[in-house]
């Protein structure tokens, strides 16, 4: 779960990382009563969008009266935020952070993540702050620098040193810098992060640390271990079909291509969109319906992937091990039935009860064609695909 900068910033100061003064409006009406807490102009106005990339899209102003602020938050509000990390709809704006402006003196950058190589919590910093930091990483990985967290020990004071002296940072800062890292590992654990970053930290003007921004993404996994997760999910910011799936237990997630994917089982579902691109084709989706797979959940499946426009072709690998392929074959005949398909549906099965699984399809008389295996059934989802096309 994504949270949005202003969400992150407010468990920031839980934790007594020092953040800018800010606060959150939704409409016009509200910045009156939101500037009473802050110091005069200049402030900055940033879109609520759980997307990078703001500023370049106009997500981010600086204003210098009361005039421009107005200005900018109405043309904000209600508006789609179209970033390098959205597509070409954007993302909708629904609220927008006023802050204080901040002098910088520097910029930085300072991040927690899992390390899966290492299966340890890792802090990564760079003195290029402000910047895509997977551009620094790839193009000058020496910029970056790591600290591998012993989950016995934790953070050490010696590796808060390295990452400060590493960065250019007086003992001052480096003093600064100290709780601020502890904390963040506080949080990390505390609230079952998966990803907790600063980016730019500034060094102001004073010489102290600032988080300007703050990027926090929360484990999906934990959510019943915090009763408050619920509501700092944001709806209006996910897929609309991501959504729905997640409503009704699937695992779904929209590409761009044109041939719809049924699987059941992750493993297998990655498989079936890499054959299906290795035959020249694009998945328009990944779609897991789980090991446990029922007749009324490939139904469900069904209409989730036919919610898709560019869809023009159904491929589905049910491998039948768990789940019985005739009950499997059942579903599929009756979602067809059900939603009247004008798309070609292409069905491999294997497994438990597979030929009365092919037998019920071939004697229903729909257009749904069962492949012999599964590079038969890339080849002609492919195929027929691209006719459409």
């Amino acid at each position: 779960m994504n949270l949005h900068e202003y969400q992150a910033k407010d468990l920031f100061r839980r934790y007594q990382i020092p953040v800018p003064a800010g606060a959150v409006v939704s409409s016009p009406e509200e910045v009156t009563a939101a500037l009473q807490g802050l110091s005069t102009a200049p402030w900055v106005v940033k879109a609520q969008v759980h997307a990078g990339g703001r500023g370049k899209g106009g997500g981010i102003q600086v204003v210098a009266d009361d005039v421009e602020l107005g200005a900018a938050v109405v043309a904000l509000l209600g508006s789609q935020l179209v970033t390098p990390q959205t597509d070409a709809v954007g993302l909708p704006v629904n609220t927008v952070l006023i802050e204080e402006a901040t002098a910088i003196e520097r910029e930085l950058y300072l991040g927690l993540l899992i390390d899966r190589a290492e299966k340890k919590l890792v802090v990564m910093a760079s003195a290029a702050g402000g910047m895509d930091i997977e551009a620094v990483a790839a193009s000058t990985p020496d910029k970056i620098l790591t600290a591998v967290i012993d989950p016995v020990t934790g953070l050490q004071g010696y590796q808060v040193r390295d990452i400060g002296f590493g960065l250019g940072l007086s003992m001052t800062q480096i003093r600064q810098l100290h709780p601020l890292l502890m904390a963040l590992e506080r949080l990390f654990h505390e609230q079952d992060a998966s990803l907790v970053e600063i980016n730019p930290l500034v060094i102001n003007k004073n010489g102290d640390l600032l988080a300007l921004d703050a990027k926090i993404n929360l484990d999906d996994s934990a959510v019943y271990r915090h009763a408050d997760f619920q509501s700092l999910q944001d709806p209006s910011q996910e897929d609309t079909r991501e959504a729905k799936a997640q409503s009704l237990g699937l695992n779904y997630i929209t590409l761009d291509g044109n041939i719809g994917c049924l699987v059941n089982g992750a493993g297998l579902a990655m498989a079936t969109m890499d054959l299906v691109q290795l035959e020249g084709g694009k998945p328009a989706n990944f779609l897991d319906v789980g090991g446990g797979a029922t007749a009324e959940r490939v139904a469900e499946a069904f209409k989730l992937i036919l919610s898709d426009a560019k869809v023009n072709t159904i491929l589905v690998n049910i491998f039948g091990g768990i789940v019985r392929c005739d009950l499997i074959a059942e579903g599929i005949l009756a979602a067809v039935r059900q939603e009247k398909l004008d798309v070609p549906v292409i069905v491999r099965l294997e497994g438990t009860n597979v030929e009365l699984g092919k037998q019920l399809i071939a004697d229903s008389g729909l257009d749904v064609i069962v492949a012999d295996d599964l590079t038969d059934a890339a080849t002609q989802a492919v195929q027929l695909a691209g006719t459409r096309a």
